[in-house]
């Protein structure tokens, strides 16, 4: 038996996409040419690729908004990735697009992520002389560092949606970094934040910085007033409002209906001003930002102990710095900063 028949009849399924779908067969493809897998289409196997890599493991540990938190349920790094894939695989199938392509990249899109989440990639950012971005990152630890140094080897396809993920504070699709070249990265772009918006609000009622009735009058009675709620009414609005991209119309963009994308944005808004902006979430998060400058001056005084797994030896030692500290989870960066004394890690239980 030939077994790439199974491929091949996998192929023929995506035939049956929307015209504007990706198609794993016209992929712009890797950087090096690979035999095809019998059982597998191409963006199946970035997906698999990236699940079974050490950096996607480490997810667990890292933070989404609240650091090294000692209660279980809330989000972290890995959490927030599952929930960005179940969401874009769910818009990718209802517009009929290509979900394995969707669902690949939104599994990489955080994987560059460094501990203590946005004040992590500030505190790097500062330190490194190029600066620092999580979704530069990302494409960085998928297409370099991964793999003992010779990376995964992706597609363009999925690269590219995970390098252009990133959005501005503006808007939900300010296109600070670009427009991904399918659907399906502007798919993924929207699905992550669907997906923090909604499991932000949850965490920060859970840590007593706000309660339900806190939130907007305008997005409660737009959005809906329970967590499920919420994401029924944007995923299913973002659907009938991108139904272009079904082959139903031409021009098909990503996108929500003007009165739900202003409601999306004024909950966005709310979140920064009452939550990732508030004293006490800052304060936590100038903390790690203090640990995260420490390991970097550290590590610039000592390249001997910058791990070769997770640097390239030919890089300059800020570089290979930035990129041993970006790959820690904020318990090890923890630990790691209380054994070589820096006194924001001593005695921060983790």
């Amino acid at each position: 038996m030939d077994l790439h028949e199974v491929r091949r009849r996998l192929e023929a399924r995506e035939e049956l996409l929307s015209p504007y779908a990706a198609r794993s067969v016209t992929s712009r493809g890797r950087k090096r040419p690979e035999a095809p897998s019998p059982l597998r289409t191409e963006y199946q196997r970035d997906r698999d690729r990236i699940l079974h890599t050490k950096a996607f493991r480490r997810l667990k540990h890292k933070t989404q908004v609240f650091i090294a938190p000692a209660q279980d349920h809330y989000v972290t790094r890995l959490t927030h990735t599952l929930e960005v894939a179940q969401v874009a695989r769910t818009i990718a199938r209802a517009l009929n697009l290509n979900e394995d392509l969707a669902e690949a990249a939104a599994l990489g899109h955080d994987i560059g992520h460094g501990p203590f989440g946005h004040a992590g990639e500030e505190a790097l950012a500062e330190c490194l002389p190029e600066g620092f971005r999580h979704n530069y990152q990302s494409v960085r630890v998928l297409d370099r560092l991964e793999n003992a140094g010779r990376g995964l080897n992706l597609t363009f396809e999925v690269l590219d949606a995970v390098e252009k993920s990133s959005k501005a504070r503006e808007d939900i699709f300010a296109e600070g970094w670009g427009v991904p070249v399918t659907l399906e990265g502007q798919v993924v772009k929207t699905a992550d934040a669907i997906a923090y918006i909604n499991h932000d609000i949850l965490d920060a009622i859970r840590a007593g910085l706000i309660t339900e009735n806190d939130l907007p009058d305008s997005t409660k009675r737009l959005l809906g007033t329970t967590h499920a709620r919420r994401l029924d009414t944007l995923i299913c609005d973002i659907v009938e409002a991108s139904w272009a991209a079904t082959g139903a119309g031409p021009e098909p963009v990503i996108r929500f209906s003007p009165e739900i994308h202003a409601a999306a944005n004024e909950l966005r808004e709310f979140m920064f001003q009452r939550v990732y902006l508030f004293d006490t979430t800052r304060q936590e998060a100038e903390r790690g930002k203090r640990i995260v400058r420490f390991l970097f001056r550290h590590f610039l005084a000592h390249p001997e102990q910058i791990s070769p797994d997770f640097s390239l030896p030919d890089d300059p030692v800020e570089r290979r710095a930035a990129d041993y500290i970006s790959g820690m989870t904020d318990r090890y960066a923890i630990r790691l900063a209380a054994g070589l004394g820096c006194p924001d890690a001593v005695g921060w239980q983790v």
